[in-house]
């Protein structure tokens, strides 16, 4: 294959066999005619066609999607050259193409009024004129049916519906929410139009990054089967362990596999295993360094804000449970904390429980990126100064090392003084442990330790666990005015927490926090050895 390295590109000795990386490239025919790297989702594709008509799907944003839209719209089109020795080339028949009507919501002002419809006018039209068909309606969803019929006779095949960014309009204008309500009628007319046309319509995929309930959006398109959850197409999206093993194998040597696997791995819809995020591995190995790029690529302040406004306790998001309800629940002016994550990308699958007939989602943080980045920003969001933050995450960073308890409780009244006395006001948890073992835990996080918030064990739930390569420490968290269980680092001792730890062989530490709503921040600060 081509290569897209010179020779003293990192880990050269695999130069010879590397192929182009296809950052950014969002189209099926461009990757496989410049030689560029590709994981073959053609068999998701041709399952869907068997099985059904009508498809939805929802997934964070650089995941994909506008890829699999672009190859669905060169499989019906007949494109045959383009999927030679894919899985799908051997079981479709090429003999056939349908015309394909492709609309995309991803470039735009949508904010503005009335935007959204001369967006879609715009692209009906051109498509209208790629086909040579003159069309007279002025209304947008009057042109989309005229469209798909008028296709549909012209080819005498059915017409393949591709919607790219579906909810875009909506989402970009969340601040604006008489803007966002007029764009989401407006697509609800728009889409309705898919099943008005059902008679011409041979296939159609929605995609986008949420999962706006069928009510509001999708109630004249009621017959679209959902797969965001399905096992089956779990891995739609994203790379799987084993893409990164054999497709990307010529980019492995030189880095360390399992520092891949915990900055980018750990995405999961149900499925049998896990995803990696695309974005960021295909970032990591162009610039053979472990970032966050996903993260930094675009992160909405309105999610952080969201988190502190409403008071998340966000050390429970390690492990955090949620109703299908919940998680589908993503409208105007009332967008819940867990959907916001969990549709954004912050937060994934680890599983699903059925109690009392009921379907119980188990979320958590997907990697190492996400944690330590989101804590990150929270941090930065109520911290005062942002000038010296790089340094007092050292000192932090250095203190646990070194286990040098002095330091440790400097740099961590350092934090808390450098809370605004707003932000304790305005937070409903800043009278509560909550409150201040969410910023401990932003603390610890954004430095990439291993932290464990309430880890269970036989002797009860502690606190938080932070282990480094050479301490363990085992927080206890008490208000002093609620103190009523005794002082925090009699609790540790008494409850015997360390004992699940002892088989590490690294030092045990027990620390014991006791919080003061009156000076806000910490009154008290023991520490004893295990």
């Amino acid at each position: 294959m081509p290569t897209d390295h010179g020779a003293d590109h990192p880990a050269d000795q695999a130069a010879s066999t590397r192929g182009r990386l296809p950052l950014g490239i969002q189209s099926l025919a461009e990757i496989r005619e410049r030689g560029c790297y590709y994981v073959d989702k053609t068999a998701f594709v041709a399952r869907m066609v068997d099985e059904g008509k009508h498809y939805f799907l929802s997934r964070p944003r650089r995941f994909g999607k506008t890829l699999l839209v672009d190859t669905i719209k060169e499989l019906f089109e007949g494109n045959e050259p383009l999927f030679r020795d894919l899985a799908v080339h051997g079981v479709w028949d090429w003999g056939v193409s349908h015309p394909v009507v492709r609309l995309s919501f991803g470039r735009g002002n949508f904010k503005t009024p009335g935007f959204v419809a001369r967006a879609a006018a715009s692209q009906l039209e051109a498509a209208a004129r790629r086909f040579d068909l003159v069309l007279s309606e002025d209304d947008p969803s009057l042109l989309f049916g005229a469209l798909i019929e008028a296709l549909h006779a012209q080819a005498g095949r059915r017409v393949v519906v591709l919607v790219d960014e579906y909810d875009k309009p909506i989402l970009d204008a969340l601040g604006e929410a008489d803007t966002a309500r007029a764009n989401r009628e407006f697509l609800r007319g728009l889409y309705a139009t898919i099943k008005d046309c059902d008679a011409s319509v041979r296939f159609t995929l929605l995609t986008g990054v949420s999962r706006f309930s069928k009510v509001n959006l999708f109630s004249g398109l009621n017959n679209l089967r959902d797969i965001t959850l399905s096992p089956a197409y779990s891995a739609i999206c994203g790379y799987t362990e084993a893409d990164l093993d054999t497709v990307f194998a010529p980019e492995l040597p030189g880095l360390d596999r399992d520092q891949i696997r915990a900055w980018y791995d750990g995405y999961n819809w149900l499925g049998p295993e896990n995803v990696y995020n695309p974005y960021d591995v295909l970032l990591l190995f162009m610039e053979r360094q472990f970032k966050p790029y996903w993260f930094e690529s675009g992160t909405p302040t309105f999610l952080v804000d969201t988190l502190i406004d409403r008071g998340v306790e966000t050390f429970l998001l390690e492990d955090a449970l949620a109703s299908e309800s919940v998680l589908s629940s993503f409208e105007i002016g009332d967008v819940g904390a867990l959907a916001l994550l969990f549709q954004t990308g912050y937060l994934t699958m680890r599983g699903e429980e059925t109690r009392a007939g009921r379907t119980t989602y188990r979320l958590a943080y997907p990697n190492r990126e996400v944690r330590q980045s989101l804590a990150e920003s929270l941090l930065a969001r109520v911290s005062a100064e942002s000038s010296g933050r790089e340094a007092h995450s050292l000192r932090l960073h250095d203190a646990l090392a070194e286990a040098d308890f002095d330091a440790l409780r400097a740099a961590l009244d350092a934090l808390f003084a450098g809370i605004p006395h707003q932000w304790h006001g305005r937070n409903p948890m800043s009278n509560y442990e909550g409150w201040y073992a969410s910023i401990f835990y932003a603390c610890f996080a954004s430095l990439g330790l291993d932290v464990r918030p309430e880890d269970s064990s036989a002797a009860g739930r502690l606190d938080m666990a932070v282990q480094t390569p050479d301490h363990v420490y085992l927080f206890e968290f008490k208000v002093a005015e609620r103190a009523a269980e005794g002082p925090a680092l009699a609790q540790l001792r008494g409850k015997g927490y360390a004992d699940k730890y002892r088989g590490s062989g690294r030092p045990i530490h027990l620390v014991g926090v006791e919080f003061s709503s009156e000076i806000r921040g910490i009154g008290a600060f023991e520490v004893a050895a295990a």
